[in-house]
This record gives structure tokens, C-alpha cells and sequence, in this order.
């Protein structure tokens, strides 16, 4: 599919072709987005939660009362959870949220963001994401004419110095390098910004795993 290209200033800079295997998914996989959000986002917790267990509470171990004869349930310890200042039973441990998700389905996932920004008509390609000066005002300015108030920018290979500088302090515009791309971030934003070289950068690399899975179905469907 084509698309048209953009300059900063909303001008016209001709038209890219875009992949349809990794822009062009026509039936977007909401279960596929929501395995991936879900990695991401465990991924991102830091498991630093904690309470004290029965080993670690100050409160005294000595028995509180003579075994029988007070007409009363047997206790040992001030420290077990059904008392006041008592450790909590099974409480938080500190561990990683993290868990396994294949690169398949990773891979799946991130192309199907992808197009569905292309299927709300979300998607903007740039020539470049470059600025001379770090001026977010005139910066701002250039995201008004092309009607960016909630975007994402993935710029290539590298963010530009003055662009980043003169994004930071625009309120939900997010601006990664090709590296960064992500599903929770694609679709978190209103908008996706492409620069050219980005494009190329993305269908390069799942070139290789679009001809895997093709090649995974055609030996699926002759069997």
C-alpha cells in the first residue's frame, strides 16, 4: 500500500510503500495485543512488595499461657497473624512479575499494532524528524499544522539531539529511537509518526520472520 510522506510543516514529500505483511493485517488480533501489553507491562513491575513473616517480627516467641487448663485455644506466640501486631499469613514476597512469551507471538504482536494504526488511519510518515534549534515553541507549532496533540515518534536508527530536547517538554508526545518500538507505546498514543528510515528499519527487520511464518502456513495448509 502507499501512503503519502510528510514534512514538518505539513508539505508533501512524495509517498512510501509500505509492506502489507507488516502494515497491511486486515483482521487485527485484540487477544494477539493484549498477550503482549500484559509481558510488557509484568516485565515493568518491580516486585519490591514485602511484609514480615513470622522469622522476622520483633514481638516476644514465649509461650503466652500454660498449655491447659485456661479453657482457651493452645497458643505459642504472640507473633502468629490471628493476633494484633502479628505477622500477615502468606503475605507479598519480593519477586519478578516476569514471564516467558515467544518471540513469535512477540513478533505477531508488534505487527498487528502496527497496523492497526494503518487501519484507523493513524499512521503519519515523515522525511525526517529533524530540527536545527531546540525550540519547542516553534516545535509545537509544526505538530499543530499536522494535527499531532497525542503522538508517538519512532525517528530511525537514532533520535535527533535538537528534536528530542525540543519534545521533551510537550505533553504526550513520546519520541524513540527504532530500537524502542513497542506494542504498549504504539498503542498507549493516539498517533504513530514514522520517519522514512524507520519504515525501511522496521520491514527489514521482520523480513525475515514475515518469510518464516509464510512459509510455516504454506506447510500448515498442504498438510
Amino acid at each position: 500500500m502507499k501512503l503519502d510522506v510528510l514534512k514538518l510543516d505539513a508539505t508533501s514529500a512524495g509517498s512510501v510503500e509500505l509492506s502489507d505483511l507488516v502494515f497491511g493485517i486486515s483482521e487485527i488480533r485484540a487477544d494477539i495485543l493484549h498477550r503482549v501489553v500484559n509481558w510488557q507491562l509484568a516485565k515493568r513491575r518491580a516486585g519490591t512488595h514485602k511484609v514480615q513473616t513470622r522469622n522476622e517480627n520483633s514481638r516476644t516467641g514465649k509461650k503466652m499461657y500454660k498449655q491447659k487448663g485456661s479453657g482457651g485455644a493452645r497458643h505459642g506466640s504472640r507473633r502468629a497473624p490471628q493476633f494484633v501486631g502479628g505477622s500477615r499469613a502468606f503475605g507479598p514476597v519480593v519477586r519478578s512479575h516476569a514471564f516467558d512469551l515467544p518471540k513469535k507471538v512477540r513478533a505477531l504482536g508488534l505487527r498487528h499494532a502496527l497496523s492497526s494504526k494503518v487501519k484507523d488511519g493513524s499512521l503519519i510518515v515523515l522525511d525526517q524528524a529533524v530540527v536545527d534549534s531546540p525550540k519547542t515553541a516553534s516545535l509545537r507549532a509544526s505538530f499543530e499544522k499536522l494535527g499531532l496533540v497525542n503522538a508517538l515518534f519512532i525517528t530511525g536508527a537514532e533520535v535527533d539531539t535538537n528534536f528530542a530536547l525540543a519534545s521533551r517538554n510537550i505533553p504526550n508526545i513520546d519520541v524513540l529511537p527504532t530500537a524502542g518500538l513497542n506494542v504498549y507505546d504504539i498503542l498507549r498514543r493516539h498517533k504513530l509518526v514514522l520517519t522514512t528510515a524507520a519504515v525501511e528499519a522496521i520491514e527489514a527487520r521482520f523480513a525475515d520472520s514475515v518469510k518464516t511464518t509464510s512459509a510455516d502456513a504454506l506447510v500448515g495448509g498442504e498438510a
